[in-house]
Order: C-alpha cells, then sequence, then structure tokens
C-alpha cells in the first residue's frame, strides 16, 4: 500500500487538488499519529477520489445515492486492494447527518457536490457538521467563468451570455447543473457558515485546457513543463477564476 504524500491521488499524481490532499492528509498524520486519517466522501460515486486516498492509508467513507455507484466502488476497493479500508453508504448530503457522526471526519470531500444540490448553503453545513474540529472540507466546483470563456470560444454566444448573467450561471432550461459558481460567490458560500475558514482557494483546469495537443504530444518532459504551469496557475488571481473548476479547502473552527 502507498502511504507517501506525494502518492498517486484520483488517478494523477501532482494535480492542484491532489497536491493539496495529499498535504492535508500529512497534516492529519503529524497531528493525529497512530491512526489511519478518517476521510468522508459525499456523492463520491464509484471512487475515483476515495479509493486513491485509501491507498494513501485512509480509513475512507463515501456516502452515495446511488447502489450502482457503491456496488462499483467496492469492486474498484477489492481489485485496489483497499476494501478493509472503504465503507460505502447509501445517503445523501440532504440526510447526512442521519448516516454518519457528527464531527467524525478529518477530511470531508464535496467534490462536484454543490453544482447538483437544491440547497448549496445547507449542503456545506452538512458538511462541516460531519468535519472534527481542526479538521477541513475540501470542495471542487464547476467555474462560471471557464464555461463563459469555453462557450465563447466554440461559438455558443448565446450560451455564453446566459452563463454570464444567470444568478445560478446556467444557460438554460436544458442544463444539467443547478449552478456554477466564481471565486467571491464560493468563498462567500462557506465563509457564512461561520464554521468555516477558506485556507485555499485554487483553480483546476487552468491553462492545461488550453495546450494545444501538438505540444501537449511532446513526452514526458512537456507533461512535467505543462503541470508545473498549471500549478503556478493555480493560484494567480487574474487566472483562477477561468478555470474548468474550483477548488477550496476550508478548516473547522
Amino acid at each position: 500500500m502507498v502511504s507517501g504524500p506525494t502518492a498517486e491521488v484520483a488517478g494523477v499524481d501532482g494535480g492542484v487538488v491532489q497536491r493539496a490532499l495529499a498535504a492535508e492528509i500529512t497534516r492529519v498524520r503529524e497531528d493525529r499519529p497512530g491512526r489511519p486519517p478518517h476521510v468522508l466522501d459525499v456523492g463520491g460515486g464509484s471512487g475515483a477520489w476515495a479509493v486513491p486516498l485509501a491507498r494513501l492509508g485512509c480509513a475512507v467513507t463515501v456516502v452515495d445515492n446511488s447502489p450502482n455507484a457503491l456496488a462499483a466502488l467496492q469492486r474498484r476497493a477489492r481489485e485496489a486492494g483497499v476494501a478493509e479500508l472503504v465503507t460505502a453508504v447509501q445517503g445523501d448530503v440532504d440526510a447526512l447527518a442521519e448516516v454518519v457522526p457528527a464531527g467524525g471526519a478529518d477530511l470531508v470531500l464535496g467534490h462536484g457536490l454543490l453544482e447538483v444540490v437544491d440547497d448549496a448553503a445547507a449542503a456545506v453545513d452538512a458538511l462541516a457538521t460531519a468535519t472534527a474540529g481542526g479538521g477541513a472540507v475540501s470542495l471542487l466546483v464547476a467555474g462560471r467563468y471557464g464555461a463563459v470563456l469555453t462557450r465563447t470560444l466554440t461559438g455558443k454566444l448565446a450560451e455564453a451570455r446566459a452563463l454570464l448573467t444567470d444568478p445560478d450561471g446556467r444557460f438554460g432550461p436544458g442544463d444539467a447543473l443547478r449552478r456554477r459558481l466564481d471565486a467571491a460567490s464560493l468563498r462567500g458560500l462557506l465563509e457564512s457558515t461561520g464554521a468555516l475558514r477558506v485556507e485555499l482557494l485554487q483553480g483546476d483546469g487552468v491553462l492545461d485546457c488550453w495546450v494545444p495537443g501538438a505540444v501537449r504530444d511532446g513526452g514526458p518532459a512537456v507533461a512535467r513543463e505543462i503541470a508545473e504551469l498549471e500549478h503556478l496557475a493555480a493560484a494567480a488571481a487574474p487566472l483562477l477564476d477561468v478555470a474548468a473548476r474550483l477548488h477550496v479547502l476550508a478548516r473547522r473552527t
């Protein structure tokens, strides 16, 4: 089993979100030695994040309302040799307190969650409640302005205009997402709870998605250069708001 902080998380070694999670797991180990970090992944589906975190030695509980996704999670955990570290629980964020204990997790993930829930503020409250004092909440959400830029560059100007002007960052009734967020609204949503303090706000998919294919095919050295450029751009305020996704790590006070 891999246990170092540089181990791969969610299938990509060294991405900005993965680096942040690996650093948080290292912090938990230092603060609470002698036991595996407890991670709660809400809406974690088939384990794209949970299984790699288990491979880091974390005890991971995945809460998801899809029995098919949870079955796939358990198969994936068995294949990775970490089945004993992964617990599947059917449920959703609206009733999170009914299936997991309050304050029981060192790290709570809500990746791809806020875009699809009915009440984003209530979801954030539920995630904060499930987090131990001093623990962290990690959210990964679809970015509003990145979507505007993508639609503009592909000639979907009506959708770009709607995404820019709609209060929830949606392009119309056919939009599969309930909302997209920008950096300011994401920070405000978390800090309005009074229970969370934002420590890290960064972009995920800021520049790497714009690298031409011919350049991307340049081999391992180019891949490393792209990854380092993305890492630098992720925290640059003028750029992070046009990222495909926004990532935030907030500390439970």
